[in-house]
C-alpha cells in the first residue's frame, strides 16, 4: 500500500512519518507521475489558497479530481478538508478545490493563528476514547448533504472565536470537524501533530479495503 502526501505546501513530513509508523509506504507527491504511482492520497494542513494555486501551476488539479472521481481514497486535514469541499466560504474568489465531499466548509472559522487550540473530539468508528485534536486556523463544516457521514464534533472552542463569527458565545461547540463520504475522509484538525495515530490508521485501513475491492 503506497500512500502519497501532497507536497506542494504544508506539513508533509509529519504525515509521511505517521504513515511509515503504520507499516505503509509514504511518498511525497508533487508531479502527475508521482500521483499515478500511489494508491491513496493525504492532503495536509497548510494554506488552502496557496495549495489551490500551486495545484493549478503544477498541473495536479484535474489529475487529482479525476483520481477522486475514480475512487482513490483521500484524506484531507485542515487545509486538506477545505480542498475536498464542494463549497468554500470565506475563501478567495479564485480559489478552486479538488472537491469530492458534498459539504460547505468555512475557512479559518475558529479564528486566527493566535486562536489555535486543542479540543476533545469523539470520532465515530475510532475506538480509544476522545481524540485530543489540534486546531490551527482551522475550518469547520457548516453543512453537509445526506451522502456525508458526520464522524466528529468539537466539544469546545477558544474564547472569542464565536463573537468574531457573529455567533452567540459558545457557538464553536458542537461544530462538525470530521466527516467521511465513501472513500473520502476529512478533519478540521491536525492528527499528525499529536503522536496519536488513530486517524491515520483509520485512513490506511480505508485505503487497504479499497485496494481489496479493486483487486476483487
Amino acid at each position: 500500500m503506497i500512500i502519497g502526501v501532497l507536497a506542494l505546501q504544508g506539513d508533509t513530513r509529519e504525515h509521511l512519518r505517521a504513515v511509515a509508523e503504520l507499516d505503509a509506504v509514504g511518498r511525497p507527491v508533487r508531479r502527475v507521475d508521482e500521483l499515478d504511482s500511489v494508491d491513496a492520497l493525504i492532503i495536509p494542513g497548510g494554506e488552502s489558497t496557496t495549495m489551490s494555486k500551486l495545484a493549478v501551476e503544477f498541473g495536479l488539479l484535474e489529475p487529482i479530481r479525476k483520481r477522486i472521481a475514480g475512487g482513490m481514497p483521500v484524506y484531507g486535514s485542515c487545509a486538506g478538508m477545505i480542498m475536498l469541499a464542494s463549497t468554500i466560504l470565506d475563501g478567495r474568489a479564485d480559489q478552486v478545490p479538488f472537491g469530492g465531499i458534498d459539504m460547505t466548509v468555512r475557512r479559518n472559522a475558529f479564528g486566527r493563528q493566535v486562536d489555535s487550540f486543542e479540543g476533545s473530539v469523539d470520532i465515530s468508528g475510532i475506538d480509544g476514547g476522545p481524540f485530543q485534536a489540534v486546531f490551527i486556523r482551522a475550518p469547520w463544516v457548516e453543512s453537509v448533504e445526506d451522502s456525508v457521514e458526520v464522524l466528529g464534533r468539537v466539544s469546545s472552542g477558544p474564547p472569542g472565536e464565536a463573537s468574531r463569527a457573529g455567533m452567540p458565545t459558545g457557538g464553536a461547540a458542537g461544530r462538525i470537524v470530521a466527516v467521511r463520504q465513501g472513500h473520502l475522509l476529512a478533519t478540521a484538525f491536525h492528527p499528525e501533530l499529536t503522536g496519536d495515530l488513530r486517524v491515520h490508521r483509520y485512513f490506511v485501513e480505508m485505503a487497504r479495503e479499497a485496494g481489496k475491492t479493486t483487486e476483487g
